[in-house]
């Protein structure tokens, strides 16, 4: 490995500077999990550091679950542990993770009327009076995501913080307001961490965290919320059910969520504008023969 010297100026202790640096290497995967670290000698020279920086440096990464050591041999990169999510189901995370024992911790950062929000959030809910509600959800005391959740001020104007606290937006909502999470969709992508949502989640800033946002609709086909999910890629992975009854085919990418048209406010109790009757098998037909027809018109030169 690069010779990579600690820096004397720096205000943290030189073992922690060692911790940070080979954190890093088994976070981005430079050194893979399951291989071990690099002889204390070896570490030595890279960092130009005494043994007993090295050795507190080690000690640190074993006691924050980045590596494992075992009497007699060389340290090695913690496997990480990774917790599924299925992103196509409108239930939240904490509904997923309670369903399979886990317990979700939620800390509330913020919850206040905003005048307008993001035009993906207006144009969802139809209206500039909203709700902002931040909040960081954690398992075993380790933050995985940070979510951002917009809401229409005058619907949900009893939402308190403290209803919040470890506990399931998505279950007040039916409970106490009678609104119930049916339908919506959802977008996924790769984005850098900005330098707050870094720090709340424990990484580097920039670091890549996967971003699922999307609008969400109640048992009447209403607009209930727009939210903003960012999560660790490191723990987190996103689940997809294939169905090859319902599966659409995309051959070019879609359009983002927030250029949609705006949606209709369909009548109370009537479905969703565009919902259809057999959960999409009609729809998926259509496209199947939609994608057959364009391979045929490829074969033939047409």
């Amino acid at each position: 490995m690069t010779a990579m010297p600690v820096d004397r100026s720096d205000s943290r202790p030189l073992h922690s500077q060692v911790a940070d640096a080979l954190r890093a290497e088994i976070r981005d995967r430079s050194i893979p999990p399951g291989d071990a670290l690099p002889s204390e000698a070896a570490l030595r020279e890279r960092f130009g550091v005494s043994r007993s920086v090295v050795r507190q440096a080690l000690a640190t990464l074993e006691d924050k679950g980045s590596v494992r050591r075992t009497r007699g041999r060389a340290p090695v990169a913690a496997i990480p542990t990774e917790h599924h999510r299925l992103v196509q189901r409108v239930t939240g995370l904490f509904d997923q993770f309670s369903a399979e024992g886990l317990s979700l911790r939620t800390a509330v950062l913020s919850l206040e009327r905003a005048r307008t929000g993001p035009p993906s959030a207006v144009h969802h809910l139809v209206t500039e009076d909203l709700l902002r509600l931040e909040r960081v959800r954690s398992v075993d005391d380790e933050a995985l995501s940070y979510v951002r959740t917009w809401l229409p001020a005058e619907r949900f104007a009893e939402l308190d913080a403290a209803m919040l606290a470890n506990a399931s937006l998505h279950r007040l909502m039916e409970v106490r307001f009678g609104a119930v999470p049916s339908s919506g969709r959802r977008q996924i992508r790769a984005v850098p961490a900005d330098p707050r949502i870094a720090r709340e989640l424990g990484v580097p800033d920039g670091v890549p965290l996967l971003l699922l946002e999307g609008g969400t609709f109640d048992q009447d086909g209403l607009p209930l919320e727009w939210f903003e999910s960012w999560h660790r890629s490191d723990r987190v992975v996103f689940d997809i059910e294939a169905d090859g009854a319902t599966d659409q085919v995309r051959i070019a990418p879609g359009p983002s969520l927030a250029a949609a048209p705006a949606p209709a406010m369909p009548p109370r109790g009537a479905p969703p504008e565009g919902a259809e009757p057999h959960g999409g098998l009609d729809r998926a037909v259509a496209l199947a023969a939609e994608l057959r027809a364009e391979l045929d018109r490829l074969r033939t030169g047409g």
